[in-house]
């Protein structure tokens, strides 16, 4: 064998060593946006990177990318990600997130993140397109990135921010929507556990939190009832979530906001509004608000549901900049 071919060989053996392919693997994936030490911290429960792909339709306005591992002999999703501009793309994805008439699970991402961890704990953010013309309608145009984190990555953990926000801010660069660049939050865990308490305040200590307004709102026997700000001011929806224990079974009232037009069905059966919801135009487009409760609560009357719901649209209302508030019956 000749000096030369033993090299060659030399270098191909090197070339296919599993690190050297992670490394390679992390390097290209997503257009190289990816920073090697969170990615790595994600897959940490899994073995060698296997596979990394991009993806984009021409004309369909879409780009992703995804990342794999080693599991149980098979490849494994570590992350993908996918930023959307279409409209169609967008509604489906918030119907499909937000059944239960707009009241499945959710957690709210730190404050100043356009986004929210939806009912399968994965990250989803909308953000602004200044760069680009409006839809059709005139309404602006935006971006949605839906990422999906493997349930065999680290899914907890604050890497999840470190790993899917440069590919947003890179999104946004690759299909021209110019949104303000994102940060990455400081400190702190992304998606709570399945295990983790649900951070609730007494509603008479609520002022202050993003659900301040039920502590001046006049809530019936205030000091039985917690609420858990479920909310984020930049965020496409949130909640105000309150429970009072009353043994053996618990009451309950759920304030839910949701801003776009997409939220109309949230709101609607058949084309007409349910009662006890809310609307106004916020950024735009409609935003849509709501409660809902266990039955019969002591002390809560349909009236005591109108006004509470009434303080709490105007609170978002306020927050958000949203003019002409109307409540429906």
């Amino acid at each position: 064998m000749t000096l030369a071919a033993a090299a060659v060989l030399a270098l191909a053996g090197w070339i296919g060593a599993p690190y050297v392919k992670d490394w390679w693997l992390v390097r290209t994936a997503c257009d190289g946006v990816l920073p090697s030490g969170p990615v790595r911290e994600l897959a940490a429960g899994g073995g060698h990177f296997t596979k990394a792909d991009t993806t984009q339709h021409p004309g369909l306005d879409d780009y992703g990318c995804s990342l794999s591992f080693e599991g149980r002999g098979d490849s494994t999703l570590v992350v993908r990600m996918t930023a959307y501009l279409g409209r169609d793309d967008q509604d489906s994805m918030f119907l499909d997130a937000f059944e239960d008439q707009g009241f499945s699970p959710m957690d709210p991402m730190p404050r100043g993140l356009p986004g929210f961890f939806d009912k399968f704990g994965d990250p989803q953010f909308v953000l602004h397109c200044p760069a680009l013309a409006k839809g059709v309608p005139g309404r602006p145009r935006r971006m949605l990135v839906s990422a999906h984190v493997g349930y065999a990555a680290v899914r907890t953990s604050h890497a999840v921010y470190e790993t899917v926000i440069p590919f947003v801010n890179s999104a946004s660069r690759h299909l021209g929507c110019g949104a303000e660049p994102l940060t990455v939050p400081k400190g702190g865990a992304a998606q709570p556990g399945p295990d983790a308490r649900r951070r609730s305040v007494p509603v008479t200590e609520a002022d202050g939190t993003d659900c301040g307004w039920v502590a001046r709102a006049r809530l019936p026997q205030a000091a039985r009832w917690r609420v858990e700000p479920v909310m984020n001011d930049s965020a496409p929806a949130g909640r105000c979530d309150l429970d009072r224990d009353t043994s053996p079974s618990s009451a309950y009232l759920n304030f839910g906001a949701w801003y776009g037009d997409w939220s109309n069905r949230l709101v609607s059966d058949d084309g007409v509004r349910r009662p006890l919801t809310a609307t106004a135009r916020c950024a735009g487009e409609a935003a849509n608000f709501a409660v809902r409760g266990s039955d019969e609560i002591p002390g809560v009357r349909t009236a005591d549901l109108r006004r509470l719901l009434k303080a709490f649209a105007e609170d978002q209302v306020t927050r958000r900049g949203c003019s002409g508030l109307r409540l429906t019956g």
